[in-house]
C-alpha cells in the first residue's frame, strides 16, 4: 500500500507542475464584459477555437484539473492515512 501511495503522490506532483506550466502559457480572457457588449467574442477564430492550439491546450488543462482533483481525493482517503 505504501508503494501505491508513493506512485500516486509522484503522479500528483507531476500533474501539479505540468498544470502550473500550462496555465502560465495560456492567454488570458481578453473579452470579458467589454467583449460581450461590443460583440467582439463572435469572431471566426473564437468559433473554431477547439481546432486551434489554444483549444487543445484548454482541453488538456481541463483533463489535468480533473486528474488533479481525483488524485487529491484519492490521497485523502482513510486507507492511505
Amino acid at each position: 500500500m505504501a508503494a501505491l501511495k508513493i506512485v500516486i503522490t509522484v503522479l500528483f506532483i507531476l500533474i501539479s507542475v505540468i498544470l502550473v506550466g500550462i496555465v502560465l502559457v495560456q492567454d488570458g480572457e481578453s473579452g470579458g464584459l467589454t467583449g460581450a457588449v461590443s460583440g467582439g467574442g463572435e469572431t471566426f477564430w473564437s468559433k473554431n477555437k477547439g481546432r486551434s492550439a489554444e483549444g487543445k491546450i484548454e482541453k488538456v488543462t481541463k483533463y489535468l484539473v480533473i486528474a488533479f482533483m481525483v488524485l487529491s481525493l484519492v490521497l485523502n482517503l482513510p486507507i492511505f492515512g
